[in-house]
Order: structure tokens, then C-alpha cells, then sequence
């Protein structure tokens, strides 16, 4: 009996083991996959660029509105997605093309440091905040072709009620950590300058545009492949 007993315990531990490890793997691809698609790093420029004119106050709006919508949208995207791209008829590539558009003109923009910043009177700079929170900010540079794509089949893969749970927390803590990127962005600028900006502005708009022309490329591949065939 106590034989028995040993055995079943060995036998549980190996698959607590296997299920922990199994976890542990899932969490690491979530966060790190995420951080690297979503590069709040590299969206940071977009942000100074587009808010360069605004207080402080503003800034934390506009990141906050940004971030939570960003968030909103990959997580429906995440729990929906293959039921939306199924209901109209619509593929990743489709909006990997789009994406690369978008993209390729937001980096031509930042290569030439003329992202325009948000001038006008008090009711035209409130609906500007609202209109670069949700582009290019929330769409699509926190939530694009590359966050979705990412999200779909990592909830795919999520299995288990484990799972799901790790990549909503996952997900989130990248958000989270990426609205605290664009709060202190604000404050680079005391320390760097306008002309510091515009270098890093163009340096991050040559990477991508770069990133937009592989966007672009992978999306049109496959409809290229079909058409030849």
C-alpha cells in the first residue's frame, strides 16, 4: 500500500514538474513576444512627436487613453478574433498590408522629423488628444497587424483556464509597462533636446519603415503565391 502510495505521489510530482515548466514557457513567450511586437521603445518617438506641444497633463491623457484602448482591442482581438476574420471574410495578411502602408508613411514622416505636433485652440488640441491616442498611437502602433497576429494564436494555444489567465496578466504588464515608457518619454526631452529628438526620431523612422516593407511583404506573399498558382 505505501508502495502504491509512493508511486502515485512520484508521479504527481513529474506532472506538477512538467505543468509548471509548461506554464513558466507560455508566461515567458506572452510577455516577451508582446514587449517585442508592441516596442513601446520604439513607439516612444511617435508619442514626443505627436505631443510635443502638449503639458504634462495632456500627455499622461493621451498615453492613458492610448494604452487602455491598445489593451482593449488586443484583448478582444485575443477572446474574437478568428470569429471577426471569419464573419467578414477577412485574413491576417490583409491587415499585415494595411498595417505595412500605414507603417511605411508614419516612418517616411519620422525620417524627416515632421511629425506635426498638436497646435490649435483649447476644444481643437482636446480633440486632437482623443484623435492620436487612438491613431497612430493605440492603432497601429500599440495594437497592429504584428499584436494581433500574437494575440490570436497565443490564445489559440492557451488551453487551459491557466493559460488564459497568464496571457490576459501577460499582456497587461506589458501595457502597463509601456504607459510608464511614454511618461517618462516626457521627460527625456528636458534632458536631450529638440535636436536629440529629431536624431533619435529619424533613426527609429528608418527602422520602421524597415519594419513596414517586411509587413508588407509577408502579407502580399501569400496572395502573390495563389495568384501564380
Amino acid at each position: 500500500m505505501s508502495c502504491f502510495i509512493y508511486n502515485k505521489f512520484i508521479t504527481f510530482g513529474k506532472k506538477y514538474k512538467k505543468m509548471n515548466n509548461d506554464l513558466l514557457s507560455y508566461t515567458l513567450l506572452v510577455v516577451t513576444s508582446f514587449f517585442t511586437l508592441i516596442n513601446p521603445i520604439g513607439v516612444m518617438p511617435v508619442f514626443l512627436g505627436v505631443t510635443s506641444e502638449l503639458s504634462n497633463k495632456q500627455k499622461i491623457k493621451v498615453a492613458r487613453k492610448s494604452i487602455l484602448l491598445g489593451t482593449i482591442l488586443i484583448l478582444m482581438f485575443a477572446f474574437s478574433g478568428q470569429f471577426l476574420f471569419k464573419l467578414f471574410n477577412i485574413s491576417v495578411d490583409s491587415l499585415k498590408i494595411v498595417g505595412g502602408a500605414i507603417f511605411f508613411v508614419m516612418g517616411f514622416d519620422m525620417l524627416n522629423a515632421r511629425l506635426s505636433p498638436i497646435k490649435g485652440t483649447k476644444e481643437e488640441i482636446a480633440d486632437a488628444v482623443n484623435n492620436v491616442a487612438i491613431t497612430p498611437l493605440a492603432i497601429p502602433m500599440l495594437c497592429g497587424p504584428g499584436s494581433i497576429t500574437n494575440a490570436i494564436v497565443l490564445m489559440q494555444d492557451a488551453t487551459t483556464l491557466s493559460h488564459k489567465i497568464i496571457f490576459v496578466v501577460g499582456m497587461l504588464l506589458v501595457m502597463i509597462l509601456s504607459y510608464f515608457i511614454f511618461i517618462f518619454a516626457s521627460k527625456i526631452v528636458k534632458y536631450i533636446g529638440k535636436s536629440g529628438i529629431n536624431i533619435f526620431l529619424r533613426l527609429m523612422g528608418m527602422i520602421v519603415m524597415m519594419i513596414a516593407v517586411e509587413f508588407f511583404l509577408s502579407g502580399i506573399k501569400p496572395f502573390l503565391e495563389g495568384i501564380m498558382h
